[in-house]
């Protein structure tokens, strides 16, 4: 995978990889090579990428790759809250978790390509006018379709 000419791999894609590695060593989870390259590579990307991504986009740096391998690592990294999940067409979907402290958005996310895009509004303010007397802990807001490009595509 050559992260250099990739359209995200900058300074902030650094800082990702960096950040992550810093949560990964604080919740006792070992830093290894492959883990690095997988964390590089959700953080070169834009979109949420399934298993299957993943082993195609790193095959030529590690052939023997089994999905046991990715999906413990890809898990384990939810679990520290460095990637997030989704499901789509009953298939569930990887990224790099958005980290900056205090910051909230949403996303849209391409049906197509998976390419998401950060929505810079919360829609619970509604939801809360309904819920007054619920105690909410989280919530999670994600719109489905298809993205400029893969309409141009078309």
């Amino acid at each position: 995978m050559n992260i250099n000419n990739s359209r995200r791999w900058d300074i902030v894609g650094q800082a990702l990889v960096d950040e992550s590695l810093k949560r990964m060593k604080k919740n006792g989870l070992k830093h290894t090579e492959k883990r690095e390259e997988l964390l590089k590579l959700f953080a070169a990307e834009e979109r949420y990428l399934t298993a299957k991504d993943v082993q195609q986009k790193l095959e030529d740096l590690y052939p023997t790759l089994s999905f046991d391998t990715i999906y413990r690592n890809l898990y384990s990294f939810v679990d520290i809250g460095i990637l997030e999940t989704t499901e789509l067409n009953n298939e569930k979907l990887f990224r790099m978790t958005c980290l900056q402290e205090g910051h909230h958005h949403h996303h849209f996310i391409c049906e197509e390509c998976g390419r998401t895009i950060q929505l810079e509004m919360c829609p619970m303010d509604f939801f809360k006018e309904q819920l007054q007397n619920c105690l909410l802990k989280s919530h999670r807001f994600e719109i489905f379709g298809i993205c400029n490009l893969c309409t141009a595509k078309a």
